[in-house]
């Protein structure tokens, strides 16, 4: 039997028209509502021939011209260029816009970069110990140009172990002194850090009491500078250097032994060049060759601690506070520290967890303080020791009036500093 419509055969189809194998034609979809016609499937035309559809519809084939647009002649599978062999063809995939998708990480970035500075200013801002109220203190000369540091290095022991007391040589006596005294001036002409030796000769002057809020009236007594702190805190120490210089304080800094010793131990140690003849000094715990290199925690505390080891003893020991607290600023504001969260966090927790500051001290005050430090290093600054002319009658070291004076004018108007210690 034959399995092709009539008129149609295996062989030919469609009369001379030889009709390649290929793929099936779907069977024609009738569509409206009439029944078919009876007798099975209607008669296929041959290829070019016009026909009826049955259903009051005419038309020609694919090769004779258009149809109704109401028949539907079936899907050919596999049909179409461009297709997938399965029935219709994919557009390609669209290139990527990088454009796009660089300006979304950039935001991206961004936002994550403002979200931790935000987060680590606020966690910083926490950590500072404001607790010396400047307001308490008296009598306070005007403010010049620039911005002044009271930079105090304290003998406090608190937060020490018996052992670490023992290893840092700081022997366990109650309170706190002051070990080193500096005024950092910043401004227009570089920073100036200048030293004010401990055994200073300076006058008490009248001052309220810090915690009594009692006047206690000035008597011309005479003593050591640091002794000024260890009588009444921070707030009498500053409220005598500036009676005793003129100078007006903005700011003050204090950190003690053990931060000391572990802002050191954070940045992985700093570099310093000993001078010829070495360092040894059994009540500081110095014990250094000549010549250059790396001091940890606790061999920089014993370095910034010798006096009774050097020639000219508290003033040398002045000077190398200066270069190594110098070193130490210019080492932690270095890219390793600042852009290396594993260094920078250890760092300003160890710093921040031990400074002491006054109560307007800002993060921003105490950023712009460590950077004049690391400029006074740099070359871009001066450092020296407050001018001295000699001894006073009861031994204390005596200031250089004329000179002093003439710094602290200097610093006043924020000029250049031309004056010397010697």
């Amino acid at each position: 039997m034959n399995d092709w419509p009539e008129g149609w055969s295996g062989n030919n189809r469609g009369g001379d028209y030889a009709q390649p194998d290929g793929p099936r034609v779907m069977r024609q979809v009738r569509r409206g509502p009439s029944a078919p016609p009876q007798g099975g499937v209607p008669q296929q035309p041959a290829y070019g021939d016009s026909y009826s559809d049955g259903y009051g519809n005419n038309g020609s084939d694919q090769y004779g011209g258009g149809h109704n647009s109401d028949y539907n002649t079936g899907q050919v599978y596999g049909g179409g260029s461009g297709g997938d062999g399965y029935g219709g063809g994919r557009g390609e995939r669209p290139a990527p816009n990088w454009r796009r998708r660089i300006k979304l990480t950039a935001i991206t970035v961004t936002v994550v970069v403002l979200a931790t500075t935000i987060g680590t200013y606020f966690w910083a801002d926490s950590k500072l110990n404001r607790e010396v109220d400047l307001s308490k203190v008296i009598d306070r000369p005007e403010a010049g140009d620039g911005t002044n540091y009271l930079i105090v290095g304290s003998d406090s022991r608190e937060g020490l172990s018996d052992e670490q007391k023992k290893e840092l040589h700081t022997g366990s006596a109650d309170g706190k002194r002051t070990d080193s005294m500096m005024i950092l001036h910043t401004g227009s002409n570089g920073p100036t850090l200048i030293s004010l030796p401990r055994d200073s000769n300076v006058e008490i002057p009248t001052f309220v009491g810090s915690e009594s809020g009692k006047t206690f009236k000035g008597t011309g007594r005479q003593v050591k500078l640091n002794a000024a702190y260890a009588e009444d805190g921070p707030e009498l120490l500053v409220r005598t250097v500036e009676a005793n210089t003129g100078l007006h304080i903005d700011h003050y800094v204090e950190i003690g032994f053990a931060g000391f010793a572990n802002i050191v131990d954070a940045v992985g140690g700093v570099e310093i060049d000993i001078p010829k003849g070495g360092m040894k000094d059994t009540k500081s715990g110095a014990n250094f060759e000549a010549g250059k290199q790396t001091l940890n925690g606790e061999q920089s505390l014993a370095f910034v601690r010798t006096r009774y080891a050097l020639a000219r003893s508290d003033l040398d020991r002045t000077k190398n506070q200066q270069k190594f607290l110098a070193a130490l600023a210019g080492q932690t504001a270095t890219p390793s520290t600042v852009l290396n969260p594993f260094k920078l966090y250890p760092t300003m927790s160890a710093g921040l967890d031990t400074l002491i500051v006054d109560k307007d001290m800002s993060l921003f005050d105490l950023a712009a303080m460590f950077w004049a430090m690391k400029g006074v290093t740099g070359g871009d600054g001066k450092s020296m020791n407050m001018p001295i002319s000699g001894n006073a009658a009861n031994g204390n070291l005596q200031w250089d009036t004329a000179k002093v004076k003439q710094l602290v004018e200097q610093l006043k108007n924020d000029e250049t500093v031309t004056v010397s210690s010697d």
